[in-house]
């Protein structure tokens, strides 16, 4: 139950973060495949904190302080983890070269 919890809230992110690209006018280049997908093979990106490209979790206190997690019962731990488990935050572009390590081109 743990496991599906975890990566429904990743699946839900996901759902958003390309809802949000179909809104801008910018999902017509996503991948039509799951392979693509993972890959991030469309414009944009979503980083999360406390990964290789973002790997500064004490970060997520700058963006608790901007946005008031609270108001939606979520609450920031002093190893700043949130809390519900299983929450989910992201920083997230959609600039066309926007990706993750991106040194010279799209990766």
């Amino acid at each position: 139950l743990h496991g599906l919890s975890v990566q429904l809230a990743e699946a839900l992110a996901e759902y958003w973060h390309a809802r949000v690209r179909s809104e801008l006018g910018i999902r017509g280049g996503d991948p039509a495949g799951l392979a693509g997908a993972l890959r991030a093979e469309y414009q944009g990106c979503r980083y999360s904190l406390g990964y290789p490209a973002c790997p500064e979790l004490a970060d997520r206190a700058k963006i608790a302080a901007l946005l008031g997690p609270e108001r939606i019962g979520v609450r920031l731990s002093e190893e700043f983890q949130l809390h519900p488990e299983q929450s989910t935050d992201a920083l997230v572009t959609h600039h066309p070269e926007a990706g993750y390590f991106n040194a010279g081109g799209r990766s």
